[in-house]
């Protein structure tokens, strides 16, 4: 089943006001209703390799053993506690990539990315994500984050050291926990939920997320729900105005009709659309 008109995807990546290179990567995949957004991390365009690394490999091994799982057979199923497991592996994957090349490029020591994904399937979206590159959902004209930061901050948030409001003045803002390629193994953190038609689910990196308050993002789309290109180039343009310090990228996805269905890979794959990866 091809979700391309069950789901309306928008994505764009901005350098933003002060970078002179994108180290941001997005990508997304009808066919798989797919969605994948990377912040890099590290040395001169080191971050902009991990990245890159990261959301191709991802998406081509999630769609290739997706496709694999079925080969010729066109009533085999694949449930969602499969689509979970190939969500870990690919990840896996990605890192052991990343770190390879960060252990063997000199110009390449100490990259590194963030890393939020989503996958659509059967009413229900499977999130994964490493890092603070986050995920928020627009129900009923409220918006939720959905993804808790692996950071600094957010310890110290937790902990009880520092409150929300005054996370909003700290110099550690930028200091992850957890992230892609630093280290031989990293902890994917998986989540499930269910969504509703008309549900906006926003992927965005921390060049959006540090400038733009979430107030202002909820506003945003609520007033262009209806206009997801111009939703994104609005949000995209108001942490430029806001001083546009780092990449900015935007994912959007609203869900148009429900999809309850058991998946069947072999059902519109091979006609499905993958529009590719942005820097």
């Amino acid at each position: 089943m091809n979700l391309n008109n069950i789901l309306e995807i928008v994505r764009l990546t901005d350098v933003g006001q002060w970078r002179d290179h994108n180290e941001d990567s997005i990508a997304s995949d009808d066919s798989m209703g797919f969605v994948v957004l990377a912040d890099g991390m590290g040395g001169y365009k080191a971050g902009e390799v991990a990245s890159e690394i990261a959301v191709l490999s991802i998406t081509a091994e999630l769609k290739e053993a997706m496709l694999n799982q079925c080969p010729g057979q066109l009533n085999q199923l694949l449930n969602k506690q499969a689509e979970a497991q190939l969500m870990l592996d690919v990840v896996k994957n990605a890192n052991e990539a990343i770190y390879y090349i960060s252990q063997t490029q000199p110009q390449c020591a100490g990259m590194g990315t963030t890393l939020v994904a989503g996958l659509f399937t059967n009413n229900k979206l499977i999130v994964g994500h490493i890092g603070d590159s986050r995920m928020y959902r627009l129900r009923n004209h409220l918006i939720t984050q959905i993804t808790e930061d692996h950071s600094l901050l957010q310890e110290q948030i937790k902990s009880g050291l520092i409150t929300v409001e005054q996370a909003k003045f700290s110099a550690n803002k930028n200091l992850v926990t957890r992230a892609l390629g630093i280290d031989p193994e990293v902890e994917l953190e998986l989540n499930e939920y269910d969504v509703e038609v008309g549900d906006i689910y926003l992927l965005c990196s921390d060049g959006l997320s540090d400038l733009v308050e979430d107030d202002a993002i909820q506003s945003t789309l609520n007033m262009l729900s209806s206009n997801l290109t111009e939703a994104a180039r609005t949000l995209v343009q108001i942490a430029n105005d806001n001083g546009g310090v780092d990449n900015i990228s935007v994912i959007l996805a609203r869900i148009n009709r429900t999809f309850e269905y058991t998946r069947n890979w072999s059902d519109g794959l091979g006609g499905g659309k993958f529009s590719g990866w942005s820097k």
